[in-house]
């Protein structure tokens, strides 16, 4: 890689530092091609990406970002996992992890805020932001339903008394 192309890496790669909502490090150490390519898949699919990267480089590219921290993570195989919702990358890195032993959370930040591999692991415990509103709205419109079925009781019961007199008054 001439020294033009390894700037333009580092600039975009400090780009991408300073507009990330998270990034977690991981060590991806044996994983093949279809096993990278179906991770970079699941984090396409949640809004987030997996970029593998020359250490120096990155090392560089984290000057002046908040991510300055992560720089003692980038050691040996790593690559990392990014995104503008502070749950994404966590979730897909965490759970991948799980099914895959090739790939090792190392740890993460969210903005200045260092994450150790505890810290990643609880926050792709958090449910998405998806979840959440889903779950305010269900929690909003479960009023709403209430007061509409307690405004139809009485309407209801004064039915069911109208219809009594009616039927008791045929009969006498």
């Amino acid at each position: 890689m001439d020294r033009a192309k390894k700037e333009q890496t580092v600039a975009a790669l400090n780009e991408l530092f300073s507009n990330a909502g998270l990034v977690v490090v991981t060590h991806n150490t044996g994983l093949s091609v279809a096993e990278v390519s179906e991770l970079r898949g699941r984090m396409r699919d949640s809004g987030a990406k997996f970029r593998v990267a020359k250490n120096r480089l990155v090392k560089l590219a984290l000057g002046g970002t908040p991510y300055e921290s992560l720089n003692d993570l980038f050691v040996g195989p790593t690559a990392i996992a990014y995104s503008e919702d502070v749950i994404a990358a966590a979730k897909v890195a965490v759970g991948y992890a799980k099914d895959n032993d090739k790939l090792v959370v190392l740890g993460g930040a969210m903005g200045e805020v260092t994450l150790d591999v505890a810290g990643v692991k609880a926050l792709a415990a958090l449910p998405s932001l998806d979840e959440l509103r889903g779950k305010i709205i269900g929690v909003l419109n479960a009023p709403a339903t209430k007061v509409a079925g307690v405004l139809q009781a009485p309407a209801g019961q004064l039915a069911r008394v109208m219809s009594a007199y009616g039927e008791k008054s045929e009969a006498a």
